[in-house]
């Protein structure tokens, strides 16, 4: 392997790293431990892969085939995350559970909105079908990986850093990352809007 791979590994890496903000993302997945008392996080991690390397394979043809264009879908996650900022900030909770219990419930989380829109949403997928005409399928794939195994860490971790933050400053941070987790979804929804105007 020579160092034109590992730069271009490294830069996808750090890219798809940047765009699922893991770290950034912390006071929701600590706010969601408290609320349900656990996180999936094995499901989590699974289905965050599942819905990455399917993209990475065939995202365009995924789409096309429930006909949904990328912004249209990229739209519809903005939507969502603009949801989330809502509850965050206001402190109120508009995801409720379907009543299902035990693994059902679990499933149930991981996929939403764990899965969907914070891990692998519309941004990263997205970036994933970018990614695609630069890089080597190789090297996505590497960096999905490795990108997985740091979510697997970092919710594993979470039962553990939610004992060293206070309630009192999660709350200021769940509000603060809020704020900006909705102006993160009017920039997704606006541009992505605009594309899709352009295209018709």
């Amino acid at each position: 392997m020579d160092a034109l791979f590992w730069k271009d590994l490294i830069t996808v890496t750090m890219t798809l790293f940047a765009i699922i903000d893991i770290i950034g993302n912390l006071p929701i997945f600590i706010d969601l431990y408290r609320t349900w008392g656990s996180l999936p996080h094995i499901r989590t991690t699974i289905y965050s892969a599942g819905f990455m390397v399917a993209f990475w394979l065939a995202g365009d043809s995924i789409l096309a085939l429930v006909g949904i264009d990328v912004h249209s879908f990229a739209i519809a996650g903005a939507i969502v995350i603009f949801i989330i900022a809502i509850e965050m900030i206001l402190g109120v909770h508009l995801f409720k559970d379907d009543g299902s219990t035990g693994k059902d419930s679990e499933m149930s989380r991981a996929m939403v909105p764990l899965t969907f829109p914070l891990i692998a949403g519309p941004g990263t997928l997205t970036t994933i079908l970018s990614l695609k005409a630069h890089y080597s399928n190789t090297i996505i794939l590497i960096g999905i990986l490795i990108n997985m195994a740091i979510i697997w860490i970092v919710l594993s971790l979470i039962p553990r850093l939610q004992k060293f933050i206070k309630p009192g400053v999660l709350a200021v941070l769940r509000r603060l990352f809020g704020v900006i987790l909705m102006a993160i979804a009017v920039k997704m929804f606006l541009g992505n809007l605009f594309q899709l105007l352009q295209s018709l």
